[in-house]
């Protein structure tokens, strides 16, 4: 992943995902009606309103979207760096 150059990918939760140490920073996952982009909950409360602005929807943990309408490459960005800062990383 470009926005995390040091991460490695890893095996999560069942989930692939970009780990850095023994943290992992985000996770994805694809089923059969969306996909998921998996966060720390201060990344997805802090982006709330850019995730509204794109039309996505969201949980505490987690970003929902579909191949048709995936998440802006930008705000991937946003979310993953504020991601990594709440790990302290």
């Amino acid at each position: 992943m470009r926005a995390l150059p040091d991460a490695e990918e890893v095996i999560a939760y069942k989930m692939p995902g970009f780990g850095i140490g023994q943290s992992i920073i985000a996770g994805y996952a694809a089923f059969s009606k969306q996909c998921g982009l998996y966060l720390a909950p201060s990344a997805i409360k802090s982006h709330a309103d850019d995730i509204a602005a794109a039309g996505l929807k969201s949980t505490k943990t987690g970003v929902t979207f579909s191949p048709s309408q995936p998440i802006p490459d930008g705000l991937v960005k946003k979310l993953v760096l504020a991601s990594r800062k709440d790990q302290n990383l």
